[in-house]
């Protein structure tokens, strides 16, 4: 698939979740504040966030699409990790909240819950459970498909929710048998501390790219791999150096070639390793340094392809 319709797809799959949040952020508020529930609430100031987080997802996955320029020579990819990591903090704050609004309402006590009307809000957490799943599902898989960090924390994001929906329509339910209203704040903070569970885990990963952490071990075994497939036409290779940014790779490495070989020879030999590599892993930028042999033997005038000093 294009880059192209890699962007497109991306695009598409923001917007159904900014549509999707809108919907249920304005249902979860609404209902909430008919029943004085907190933890309804609470889930309704969660996909408040998750809302904003797609806005930012969209903006993200839109920069990381537009092409190297004259300011961004190795692309706009780290959009998207940045993406990430607002997306993460923006988490935080709102489990923050939740927790603050619950334990206030359960230290000072505050209004009643309307238990006759608990059965809309376990209908909107009922419904916000599927429309989370099933655009969460969507999210993953273009998100795997175009390899998108925004996209996956967002996809993140509403997986969460489909649990945390899930968990408080059981709570509503409890107190709709029980009458035991303090159970609303109760689960409040266990939704908030599912919350703050998965900011962390997006942080760690939006902040390693931000760092130029290496790549995955698999991708890094796929090129020492491929480079092996030509250890006949070089007489050593040294120094590979890995990094990500958003959807975009990179990746350098010396090549060392006998000291008499033709230039055009080892132009090819470039060029056939990196279009291997790129057929393998999708939008890797490779810089190949070629070296000539360091003469280690003390006989470079007889410098070969098969060297037996090669590391």
């Amino acid at each position: 698939m294009s880059e192209k319709n890699h962007a497109q797809k991306k695009k598409n799959a923001a917007r159904l979740s900014i549509c999707s949040n809108a919907f249920l952020t304005v249902s979860k508020i609404v209902t909430g504040i008919l029943t004085g529930s907190v933890s309804i609430i609470s889930e309704g100031i969660h996909s408040g966030m998750d809302l904003l987080a797609s806005f930012i997802a969209y903006f993200s996955v839109k920069k990381s699409a537009v092409p190297p320029d004259k300011d961004h020579a190795f692309g706009h990819g780290k959009y998207e990790d940045a993406s990430g990591l607002i997306e993460a903090l923006l988490i935080v704050l709102a489990a923050g909240i939740i927790i603050w609004e619950a334990v206030s309402k359960l230290i000072r006590g505050g209004e009643e819950i309307s238990v006759d009307l608990l059965y809309i809000g376990m209908a909107v957490m009922g419904v916000s459970a599927v429309m989370n799943f099933i655009v969460s599902q969507n999210l993953m898989r273009v998100a795997k498909e175009t390899d998108s960090i925004a996209l996956e924390s967002d996809a993140w994001h509403l997986r969460t929710d489909v649990l945390t929906s899930a968990g408080v329509f059981a709570g509503l339910l409890i107190i709709q048998i029980t009458n035991l209203t303090w159970i609303d704040s109760v689960i409040a903070v266990i939704v908030a501390l599912f919350i703050l569970k998965e900011a962390y885990s997006l942080i760690r990963r939006s902040f390693s790219d931000l760092m130029d952490e290496s790549l995955s071990s698999e991708e890094i075994s796929k090129i020492e791999e491929i480079i092996a497939r030509h250890e006949s036409e070089y007489t050593n290779y040294h120094g590979l150096k890995t990094r990500k940014a958003g959807p975009d790779k990179f990746a350098e490495f010396h090549l060392m070639m006998p000291r008499e070989t033709a230039f055009t020879v080892a132009h090819d030999l470039v060029a056939h390793i990196r279009e291997e590599i790129s057929s393998e892993i999708p939008r890797i930028t490779i810089l190949i340094h070629l070296d000539p042999c360091d003469g280690r033997c003390g006989n470079s005038s007889e410098c070969t392809f098969v060297c037996k000093y090669r590391d």
